[in-house]
């Protein structure tokens, strides 16, 4: 078996790569990545050791022969989030969308069997009611970032066949350890506040709904869609990738990190007006089709390992927040220093 994961060297890659070694010992893996973010290491380990080829390249230019005998795809690769997706719109369209139809499709000629992306349950925007959203709840995507999910997860329903399984796992929020570490995502950043200041400061006024998901659960979860047949969830499957007890109010969760580090006060803006990004969702039909996949990570540990992690390099301290492990300081990094265009192709 060959697999090709591309965005392997962002956040969640190197947890993945580090997973499908660990269960598909004789598998080929392969990563592809234009490398914005390569060099962000925590100092655990160099994680890009579990691969047999490190491809680098940018997925607007990506070639046919970069698919010639894979057989399963992890599509990773992307602009990743809302402050980028709302400052690089042009690019997060062009690169999450028009690329990735290009690349899918390129995919299903060469023959690969199961296509996995990386969608996100950010795709439901705001909740008008208190219900959770299911996987035929209405998408309501209010960023630049989840637009471009909804966009890809059409695509890949035009191109799913027999032959070509394609599933997109809407993912809760991010979290956890990871050897290229971001900051910008809730609870990572709650941890790293805890860690450097003793202090959460929430910015909104607590009450908005986020479902999470450890990176190590994401692992399992693109795990099991490789492994997938088209009995469980057909040709072409959209489904929410968490767990029911991991959807969490924002001001519930800081509470939880203070408990569990000792120690910590939390502060809440009381008079912020309430973020708009508030939701909760059903994770039960993927309980149902993944099974021993579903996640299996506790709340303590993974606060736990992030504070560990945060001990062993210099993240930033209590200036976190203008760091590079903020995903959008690291592009403007770049840009500041002459590395990219204006289109984030490397100069």
């Amino acid at each position: 078996m060959r697999i090709l994961i591309t965005g392997n060297m962002g956040y969640v890659g190197p947890v993945v790569a580090k997973r499908l070694r660990e269960t598909h010992r004789d598998a080929e893996i392969y990563g592809f990545d234009t490398a914005y973010f390569g060099d962000l290491l925590t100092g655990v380990y160099f994680p890009d050791r579990f691969l047999d080829r490190q491809i680098f390249g940018d997925l607007r230019e990506i070639r046919r022969k970069e698919l010639e005998g894979i057989d399963a795809v992890v599509h990773l690769a992307s602009l990743s989030n809302d402050p980028m997706g709302n400052k690089y719109e042009a690019q997060t369209m062009d690169i999450n969308v028009r690329a990735g139809e290009r690349f899918a499709a390129l995919a299903r000629e060469e023959g690969v069997r199961s296509f996995v992306f990386a969608s996100s349950c950010s795709v439901y925007g705001t909740a008008e009611d208190a219900a959770p959203k299911n996987e035929s709840s209405a998408t309501n995507p209010l960023t630049a970032y989840a637009r471009s999910k909804v966009e890809m997860e059409k695509i890949l329903a035009s191109l799913s066949a027999p032959g070509f399984l394609t599933t997109s796992l809407r993912f809760a929020t991010a979290c956890g350890a990871s050897p290229r570490l971001r900051l910008d995502l809730v609870l990572n950043d709650f941890v790293a506040n805890a860690v450097a200041s003793k202090k959460i400061r929430i910015l909104s006024d607590g009450t908005p709904w986020r479902p999470l998901i450890n990176v190590e659960d994401m692992a399992r979860a693109i795990d099991w869609a490789i492994r997938r047949d088209a009995g469980a969830g057909g040709t072409n499957l959209v489904v929410n990738a968490g767990r029911d007890d991991w959807n969490f109010q924002i001001a519930d969760l800081a509470h939880a990190v203070a408990r569990v580090l000792g120690d910590v006060e939390v502060e809440i803006n009381k008079h912020s007006e309430p973020d708009k990004r508030s939701y909760r969702v059903d994770f039960s039909l993927f309980a149902k089709l993944a099974g021993s996949f579903a996640p299996q990570c506790t709340l303590e540990k993974t606060i736990d390992d992030l504070r560990s992690v945060l001990g062993n390099f210099d993240y930033g301290g209590t200036d976190f927040r203008n760091s590079r492990y903020m995903r959008l300081r690291a592009l403007d990094y770049h840009k500041e220093r002459g590395n990219l265009t204006p289109d984030l192709f490397w100069v």
